[in-house]
């Protein structure tokens, strides 16, 4: 051999190769493939994010159109109702109770003025059925908000009535 010439041998000297490294499935998903999965998704979030694909403003309009049909709430407040509770046999409890109904809108205040004393009645005929344990609870008050809701609508139909609020509620 010449001064010139190298020898580039993978031997170590003493016979043996040096081995070579391979990379395993576990580092190649480390290193190559879960670094491409956050880019890729990064590049889709930006594209989003910028609205590059357009969807966006038919979005904003559906947000104007609910902003522009949202009207504010009108109140009707009933009568103060009074009843003598269902006790069997034992003291006399009272139930005092003030009212507001939620109605779509002022222009059906006049018709449900005029059934009025429906309403109160069938009020009155099921809150004279109740015993004092049912108005234990918070799950009692909304059971009764439920049914007053269902009879005031039976009531009043065809129209509808949107809530029934409680503004007063006392057992004595």
């Amino acid at each position: 051999m010449s001064d010139t010439d190298i020898d580039f041998d993978d031997s170590t000297g003493d016979g043996e190769e040096a081995p070579t490294k391979k990379l395993s499935g576990k580092v190649m998903v480390l290193f190559i493939a879960l670094p491409a999965i956050v880019v890729i998704g990064g590049i889709v979030g930006a594209l989003f994010a910028f609205d590059v694909f357009g969807g966006g403003e038919g979005d904003m309009e559906m947000v104007e159109v609910v902003e522009e049909e949202r009207v504010p709430p009108v109140f009707f407040d009933m009568p103060e109702i009074l009843v003598n509770m269902s006790t069997n046999g034992g003291p006399s409890r009272y139930l005092k109770m003030r009212v507001a109904l939620e109605v779509p809108d002022e222009d059906v205040i006049a018709e449900i003025e005029l059934v009025m004393p429906r309403v109160v009645d069938s009020f009155q005929v099921y809150l004279r059925e109740l015993r004092p344990e049912d108005m234990e609870g918070s799950a009692s008050i909304v059971r009764m908000k439920e049914e007053l809701l269902r009879r005031v609508n039976l009531a009043v139909e065809p129209i509808h009535i949107n809530d029934v609020l409680f503004k007063e509620v006392v057992v004595q």
